[in-house]
């Protein structure tokens, strides 16, 4: 049987983020009870969620995530170390052995943009490896941040090395800076 008012998949993200309000809430829930095509939609997002929290915990995995999936990891028991930076900041930065992730919080000024991409440089030992670019992540203009977590197995594995991070507005017209950040990485 298919659902003639199915569900949005953003509505059913927030639902099993719980970042629904209460009565929005109990009226996907009365749906959920009474729709099975919804309601294994919802089962579905649940095993991917289960999926991409065995890879964080593994730390396989880099993203670009929202504040409520930070809180998510720290509810979860996960151990962060957090790095918050202005445009045109640099940070000494590590990962310790016993950490599962590193948050780094970039602050930009996102009034106004639809699309950010992110782009990562690294050098290592004084060798700059090729760029790589991060097309359109998510992020909250209101919050003016955009997180970042790299994969933390990889993190730990690495010599010290710097990363040069930059977000770019990405419009019809073309591409305009947003902010440079420089991450100093220290091998623990």
């Amino acid at each position: 049987m298919s659902c003639a008012d199915p569900i949005g998949f953003e509505a059913l993200v927030a639902y099993w983020l719980d970042e629904l309000q209460s009565a929005d809430a109990q009226t996907l829930e009365q749906h959920l009870f009474g729709c099975r095509q919804c309601a294994g939609r919802l089962e579905w997002i649940a095993a991917l969620a289960d999926g991409v929290r065995a890879v964080v915990r593994a730390g396989a995995l880099g993203m670009v995530v929202s504040a409520p999936f930070v809180e998510a990891m720290k509810r979860a028991g996960l151990r962060l170390r957090e790095y918050q930076l202005e445009p045109g900041a640099s940070v000494n930065c590590t990962i310790r052995s016993d950490e599962d992730a590193v948050v780094s919080r970039v602050r930009a000024t996102l009034s106004g943009v639809e699309r950010v991409d992110v782009l990562h440089r690294v050098t290592i030992g004084g060798v700059e490896q090729p760029e790589v670019r991060v097309e359109d992540v998510p992020f909250d203009p209101a919050t003016g941040e955009i997180l970042l977590i790299p994969p933390a197995a990889a993190l730990k594995a690495m010599p010290a090395h710097i990363v040069r991070t930059r977000l770019v507005a990405v419009r019809e017209a073309g591409e305009a800076p947003i902010g440079d950040y420089t991450f100093m990485h220290s091998a623990q």
